[in-house]
């Protein structure tokens, strides 16, 4: 007897993604296929010169106008406001948020619930950048609609594959066991790559991933787990990046305050706003900037060497963690888009098999390697948001 074709239920589902300065919120139709209905952007949250923006599922342009919002709440306000006004969405399943921290409590997404807005709140002190704004939004959406499910996706979830040698600071057990430990970020990033990387060559086993954008951290991953990445207790930590310093050593902060004068909140300020190819550059956090006056601009040309240094000298570390190397992805703004600093990462490390083809790079194709490199180098789009679609999805059809 012949039987019927399961049915796979759709859900139309929201996603937030809150950035420092920036919010995302895009609505997806998830079952049988994935489809991006709506994608909205308020960036410059805090300034006089923002933006609110959204596009339809082919990027036309909805809505683009300024907007002065002061908090990362009254973005998605707005947001809301626009997307069951003149949006004319009439129907939300469920809404998940991009968390970018979930301490040492959270390996996997989860359903928001009081408890786990607790276990967050506690530890806000680890990430005092991204965890407010998170919850507040997420508070905000329980107001506003109170009745639709919501999810937790952590960055940090991807990444507690790693091993404990992996995580370990060089600190006593009791710093541990109160969750100062490695715990890595851009797992949400990481893991669509590699589920992307998995769809287009099943054989890639060792693999790095260089997430470059305003963020910037690289990861190893090995049959799709993450063994290591570059990227430690906060954000901040790792490569230089648009604005943040990177890695550094612990004295330097101490110096700052205690013979500098700086305060915590200015030491913080520093890493987090002025440092990075900002502070390198003295004029530009924005790689395209960058590049563009390399040439007659020695402070730029200076940012952008030690950018490509430090990120080759990471993958250099990453690919020993790994053993060797097979696979080697660029994602992220520059990763994706930024085919010069591409070129100066890999240049000098045929030593590891790693080969470009400069017209397939320049191109921006898919993959970016020569013919004779025993390394592929491929360039994948990466999708914060659609990640968090798709756990969202699943979480919410398992809890029924």
């Amino acid at each position: 007897m012949a039987t019927s074709p399961t049915r796979v239920l759709a859900l139309s589902l929201l996603t937030v993604n809150t950035g420092s300065s920036s919010l995302k919120v895009a609505l997806y139709r998830i079952g049988a296929s994935e489809e991006l209905q709506i994608a909205i952007l308020a960036d410059r949250i805090g300034r006089d010169d923002g933006r609110l923006r959204a596009t339809d599922r082919q990027g036309m342009v909805l809505l683009d106008q300024a907007c002065g919002f002061a908090n990362h709440e009254a973005a998605l306000a707005a947001a809301l406001d626009w997307l069951t006004t003149e949006g004319g969405v009439t129907k939300i399943d469920g809404v998940g948020h991009r968390v970018v921290h979930g301490g040492p409590g959270y390996q996997a997404p989860g359903r928001v619930t009081p408890d786990l807005l607790e276990s967050l709140e506690a530890i806000v002190a680890i990430d005092p950048d991204h965890l407010p704004q998170a919850l507040r939004t997420i508070r905000l959406i329980d107001r506003r609609f109170p009745s639709i499910p919501q999810v937790a996706c952590f960055d940090t979830a991807f990444h507690r594959t790693m091993p404990p040698v992996a995580q370990r600071y060089p600190l006593p057990k009791r710093y541990w066991e109160a969750g100062v430990r490695r715990y890595g970020f851009h797992g949400l990033s990481y893991e669509f790559v590699s589920e992307r990387l998995r769809a287009l060559d099943p054989g890639a086993r060792r693999v790095i991933i260089a997430h470059l954008g305003n963020g910037a951290s690289m990861a190893a991953i090995r049959d799709g787990a993450s063994v290591d990445t570059t990227m430690g207790f906060t954000p901040v930590g790792g490569l230089m990046m648009s604005t943040r310093s990177g890695d550094l050593d612990p004295s330097v902060p101490l110096f700052l305050e205690r013979s500098l004068g700086l305060s915590p909140d200015g030491v913080a300020r520093l890493v987090n706003t002025e440092a990075g190819l900002l502070g390198i550059s003295e004029t530009s956090a924005d790689m395209r900037d960058l590049l563009g006056r390399a040439a007659t601009d020695q402070r730029a040309a200076d940012a952008i060497d030690l950018f490509c240094y430090q990120a080759r000298k990471f993958l250099g570390a990453l690919a020993v963690v790994l053993g060797g190397v097979d696979t080697i992805v660029f994602t992220g703004g520059i990763g994706e888009h930024a085919a010069a600093i591409r070129r100066r990462i890999c240049e000098g490390l045929d030593f590891l098999g790693i080969r470009l083809d400069d017209a397939q790079n320049v191109a921006g194709a898919s993959i970016i390697s020569s013919d004779d490199s025993a390394v592929t180098a491929r360039v994948i789009p990466t999708n914060e948001e659609l990640m968090v679609a798709r756990h969202t999805y699943h979480v919410l059809i398992e809890g029924g």
